[in-house]
């Protein structure tokens, strides 16, 4: 939790406004598709399941919107080529990876 009110903060930093935090695959799809997101930022371990799950999921349903990853398991997103910031956040990755994941790249 503690992780996703610093993500929230660096994200109302950059100039967004509205914020849900899901703590399940489940709850994220819930979530999304009551309030369809302009930017998914994912941690790969959540409960019940992985932030990998709940953005497939979410873009499957939705389909496509930009995403990232903020996360200590880098390792398990080799070969995903996506923005990854890992732990503990930098503001100057983490501003990084959301402007290539709103280009559409995974290059951050």
């Amino acid at each position: 939790m503690i992780i996703a009110l610093e993500v929230e903060d660096l994200l109302r930093g950059l100039g967004y406004r509205s914020f849900d935090i899901a703590a399940t695959p489940t709850d994220a799809v819930e979530q999304a598709s009551r309030h369809r997101p302009d930017l998914i930022t994912a941690d790969v371990r959540i409960l019940e399941g992985t932030g990998i799950e709940a953005v497939r999921a979410i873009t499957e349903r939705l389909g496509e919107i930009p995403y990232f990853y903020v996360t200590g398991n880098v390792d398990m997103l080799k070969g995903e080529g996506v923005a990854v910031v890992e732990k503990p956040i930098s503001p100057k990755a983490f501003a990084k990876a959301c402007a290539a994941a709103l280009r559409g790249k995974g290059d951050a």
